[in-house]
């Protein structure tokens, strides 16, 4: 998913987060799957790699309340195959 940020390729993705990236990534999570993601300062820290926003990010999405119209069963990815690079 973050290779879309930048446009560039999954192989380019550098390892380490940045703040504007974690910030891209978390509005497209929630856009994509119709959910709320609520962050403490603690989580957010504790992200500094892709490993790191893959983990805290998981188990955020997965205790999320869907918005309007949302569903936080599509996140579970079942019916959607994998996601595009």
């Amino acid at each position: 998913m973050l290779a879309a940020f930048g446009d560039r390729a999954p192989n380019q993705v550098d390892d380490v987060v940045g703040s504007l990236e974690l910030t891209w990534l978390l509005a497209e999570i929630e856009q994509r799957y119709g959910v709320v993601v609520d962050l403490d300062a603690d989580d957010m820290g504790a992200i500094q790699t892709v490993a790191d926003a893959t983990r805290v990010l998981g188990r955020a999405v997965a205790a999320a309340e869907p918005e309007a119209g949302g569903t936080v069963g599509a996140v579970a990815g079942a019916d959607e195959g994998p996601a595009p690079a």
